[in-house]
């Protein structure tokens, strides 16, 4: 589907250890990607249900975004909790590329039923695993990231919390919604939560 979309295929990224997904990943410039992930058939369900609702999507969406923080997460999750925002608690996972290369990493997950929905990224520290998009082939760029919320001056607030603040443009919404414009070799695309 993002292949017919943007005119590029994914490169395959790899399995998450124990979590019952796999991903492909789309360099969009820089440090920036997007990922694709779903169900992996080569693992078993794992125990709970998949991360970023996986196991209750029927057709492609754009889920949520993430954030490379600036400062350990476990200050940030500390940070935004003193201030009543939920980050969700810090874990670890890790995937091997199909190279064999071990990649391993921090991450909260996506708050998607918390009171910023998908508006509110969620984050990984690399540590010391290689960054996806040092291997990823140039494919797309994206040209703006966009987040709208009904309460945006509340968002703002929290994304100043993780250190993003000035990375998107925050919009007054009727819901909690995040659109990427994507330059891609067939046009403009816009991806919409």
């Amino acid at each position: 589907m993002i292949a017919r979309l943007v005119g590029v295929t994914p490169t395959p990224g790899g399995s998450h250890l124990g979590k019952g997904t796999c991903n492909e990943l789309l360099s969009l410039g820089g440090a920036t990607y997007l990922e694709v992930i779903g169900p992996d058939p080569s693992q078993p369900a794992p125990d709970g249900p998949r991360a970023f609702g996986v196991d209750d999507i029927d057709e492609p969406a754009l889920v949520a975004w993430c954030v490379r923080p600036s400062r350990p997460l476990t200050e940030i999750v500390t940070a935004a909790r003193a201030a009543g925002i939920e980050l969700g608690d810090v874990d670890s996972m890790s995937r091997r590329r199909p190279d064999g290369v071990l990649l391993q990493w921090q991450l909260t997950y996506p708050q998607l039923g918390g009171q910023f929905g998908g508006a509110l990224p969620f984050m990984i520290d690399w540590a010391d695993s290689a960054h996806p998009t040092d291997t990823l082939p140039a494919a797309a760029d994206l040209v703006r990231l966009d987040v709208c919320h009904p309460e945006p001056q509340l968002l703002r607030a929290a994304l100043d919390i993780i250190g993003v603040a000035s990375m998107v443009e925050v919009h007054d919404g009727n819901r909690a919604e995040v659109r990427a414009l994507i330059a891609t070799p067939r046009g403009e695309v816009t991806l919409t939560s």
